[in-house]
């Protein structure tokens, strides 16, 4: 099983740009997919959940209103659309995979998750 997340690059404050993790090995339709992200000295923290064949979970509130996330069922591939980036925006984004049983948190916690993508950079400049 391996999620790839790709898409993080730097950008000026203001600007968007698309993450997408893309699962091979498993089916996105029997998990809850999740972004999460590490900024410079912070703890990783969840952002948003996405499950059930697209539907939408869960935004934290640091990014709701700025960032859509979003599923391609036939390519098993999770987006997440970030706009209106700002300098605190920047971090490592990771994906990750939550299996079905059991109850789900929100925030997401990460020792729920059962596979975790290997993370992708987003540099957001002043």
């Amino acid at each position: 099983v391996q999620l790839q997340a790709s898409g993080g690059g730097l950008v000026q404050a203001g600007g968007s740009l698309t993450l997408s993790c893309t699962g091979f090995g498993l089916s996105f339709d029997d998990y809850e997919i999740g972004w999460f992200r590490q900024a410079p000295g912070k703890e990783r923290e969840g952002i948003s959940c996405i499950r059930d064949g697209g539907e939408v979970m869960w935004y934290s509130d640091s990014v709701r209103g700025r960032l859509v996330i979003s599923s391609e069922n036939a390519k098993n591939t999770v987006y997440l659309q970030m706009k209106s980036l700002k300098p605190e925006d920047t971090a490592v984004y990771y994906c990750a995979a939550r299996g079905s049983s059991g109850t789900y948190y929100y925030p997401p916690r990460e020792y729920d998750q059962n596979f975790w993508g290997q993370g992708t950079l987003v540099t957001v400049s002043s």
